[in-house]
């Protein structure tokens, strides 16, 4: 266990609250000290939740550990069952409480509770918070899936899906849930089941009454999805309905599974991300370096629509999870660029500014990472803040998804006809280099106010020299050196046009490094020109 200020994920505990709180009827009994209820606040504070989540916490003290501890867990046990009146209980400890060994499971079991209680194993040292939701959910299903059930003969009646994976505290999956619905009402298929989200213990006895499952979010529906492919002979869809080109390859996919005829949802224009792309002013953004990092479904998924459907260049790629390395891995070779596998954010803001993109798709992580380096920035994932909770309808996923992808992406990067306005009036004050893109206040920092210069006596005082030239820093191979851009050779660079100046800059850079030059001038810039346009 590493201890860090930030973290991508909290402990696998909070993943099986996340599930829990997503279903209905089933409440958590959670072995755990009076420090751990903080989690409570992720989903009245963060998610804007209007009741508390459904969960009974021990909260033993450090006196406590001299008694009987577990005579605490029982306790709390029976009186969640008859204050609640769940169909189910899932049982389990915090990481604090794992280190005093009670055994939540083995004396839930032993307590005969009038409902099924299951038993969660979470290693809290080894694992995370996305394994622990995903470990939840398989445990639930495994538990209360009606194995005896045997599903109905389609001939006569609409093919059935589940949608397998949506839960409390996931990045818009409230509104992915409504667009998904809305493609399966176009392609004439029942829904069967959503689980974890809005399920009760009793829903998910007849899961296996679906003819397949459509896997939203394999971090947490994939492993139950599997189990379920075993015991019921359900097949899966895998494919992530993110962006235009996913939406339709779902589509394709579930029509096959449904035998439905897909022209009807293949006919949705409500999508303006293909010709909006495509228009005129978004031709500049066209070649946009891009660093993405999150979950590995959505950064993924985000790494193919920057690449195929918008035109931008994908100069970064990795997620936090390590379950899913594979998977970010054949993404990052698809674009030609080095995986980047960490859930420690200050690698990767050391990758960020190394990559120096002109956009970050992150987390909330690198949101505060990028206003930091002062780049734009679009958050694509979980962990987020209460921001990405929208009150109004945003979706990722579906046609609805694509156009919401679209703004939220394309909002914070400088279009093509302020790019041109501000290279044509580059001298003018109001369009100045240092006043920035009039919509990027929110994504940089603002300059600081220049210090009072101290008040010195005129019998010592000496007048200061005007600042002459700038000083960078850059990382390469011998380690971190110091660049210094001579005024005049500031003022050249300003003369390249916007759009390509960042580029301009660490070429130059880069190649002053190669050379051990330790100053920037305009003999340096005028060379490094020369050197990469052979």
């Amino acid at each position: 266990m590493q201890l860090a200020v930030w973290t991508y994920e909290g402990p696998p505990h909070v993943g099986a609250m996340r599930v829990a709180t997503a279903m209905e009827k089933l409440h958590y009994v959670l072995h755990a000290p009076q420090g751990d209820t903080y989690a409570d606040l992720l989903f009245t504070m963060i998610e804007r939740r209007n009741k508390r989540p459904p969960v009974t916490y021990t909260t033993f003290e450090a006196r406590d550990l001299g008694k009987d501890t577990a005579q605490i867990f029982q306790d709390a046990a029976r009186e969640a069952v008859s204050r609640f009146n769940p169909q189910a209980i899932i049982v389990g400890a915090s990481c604090t409480a794992e280190l005093i060994q009670d055994d939540p499971a083995g004396l839930a079991e032993a307590m005969g509770l009038p409902v099924p209680a299951i038993p969660l194993e979470l290693p809290s040292y080894q694992r995370k918070e996305n394994w622990g939701a995903a470990e939840t959910f398989y445990q639930i299903v495994r538990n209360l899936a009606d194995k005896s059930l045997v599903r109905e003969p389609r001939e006569g009646r609409a093919a059935r899906a589940n949608i397998l994976g949506p839960t409390a505290l996931g990045f818009r999956h409230r509104d992915d849930l409504v667009e998904i619905r809305k493609i399966l009402d176009q392609l004439g298929v029942e829904v069967n089941l959503v689980a974890p989200l809005g399920a009760t213990p009793q829903d998910i006895a007849k899961i296996g009454a679906a003819d397949f499952n459509i896997v939203l979010y394999p971090e947490i529906a994939d492993e139950a999805a599997r189990w379920l492919e075993r015991t019921f002979a359900q097949p899966a869809v895998r494919t992530v309905p993110i962006g235009v080109g996913a939406t339709r390859s779902f589509i394709a996919d579930v029509a096959e599974l449904a035998g439905a005829d897909p022209t009807p949802a293949l006919g949705d224009t409500s999508s303006r991300m293909p010709w909006w792309s495509r228009s005129v002013d978004s031709t500049y953004l066209t070649g946009k370096r891009v660093f993405i990092f999150g979950d590995a479904t959505h950064a993924a998924a985000a790494a193919r629509i920057a690449r195929e459907e918008l035109g931008f260049e994908v100069c970064g790629l990795g997620c936090y999870n390590r379950e899913f390395a594979r998977e970010i891995r054949a993404a990052a070779k698809e674009c030609g660029v080095e995986p980047l596998i960490t859930d420690d954010h200050l690698a990767v803001e050391d990758a960020i500014a190394a990559a120096c993109p002109e956009l970050v798709l992150g987390t909330q992580m690198e949101r505060h990472i990028a206003k930091r380096l002062g780049l734009p920035c679009a958050v694509i994932s979980a962990p987020v803040h209460v921001q990405d909770f929208p009150a109004r309808h945003s979706p990722q996923m579906g046609f609805e998804g694509a156009n919401v992808i679209f703004d939220t992406w394309v909002h914070p990067l400088v279009m093509g006809l302020e790019e041109h306005l501000l290279t044509m009036f580059r001298e003018d004050f109001e369009f100045a280099d240092e006043h920035g893109p009039s919509h990027l206040a929110a994504h940089s920092p603002r300059k600081s106010a220049p210090e009072p210069v101290p008040f010195v006596s005129s019998e010592v005082e000496t007048p200061m020299p005007p600042p002459t030239a700038l000083s960078t820093s850059f990382e390469t191979n011998r380690g971190v050196e110091s660049l210094v851009w001579t005024a005049e050779a500031e003022r050249e660079l300003k003369k390249i046009p916007f759009f390509v100046r960042g580029k301009a800059r660490r070429n130059t850079e880069n190649f002053a490094a190669l050379e051990g030059r330790s100053a920037i001038d305009l003999e340096t810039l005028y060379d490094a020109k020369a050197h990469y346009a052979r």
